[in-house]
């Protein structure tokens, strides 16, 4: 069973990063769904998100995928294959 879930906005996304680690699940956040990093601080990117959700994963002893490990989890192909 893939545990999926979905946090919108704050603190929903990050609620949900929390969950999903602690249930071996995945997380991927972004300014699409959300644009605070802290209550009362704007998010200036997704680096910033991303930042968050990796210091949290590191509190559970997950490790974050790298990008190469993350595209061929998800069916992906590389920058170098597509006509960009």
């Amino acid at each position: 069973m893939r545990l999926r879930c979905a946090g919108v906005g704050y603190p929903g996304e990050f609620h949900m990063v929390g969950m999903s680690l602690m249930m071996g699940g995945n997380v991927r956040v972004g300014l699409e769904d959300n644009m605070r990093v802290r209550r009362r601080e704007n998010a200036d990117s997704n680096a910033v998100l991303v930042d968050k959700a990796v210091a949290m994963a590191a509190l559970f002893d997950r490790e974050p995928a790298t990008p190469a490990e993350a595209r061929e989890r998800l069916g992906l192909k590389g920058a170098d294959q597509v006509a960009f």
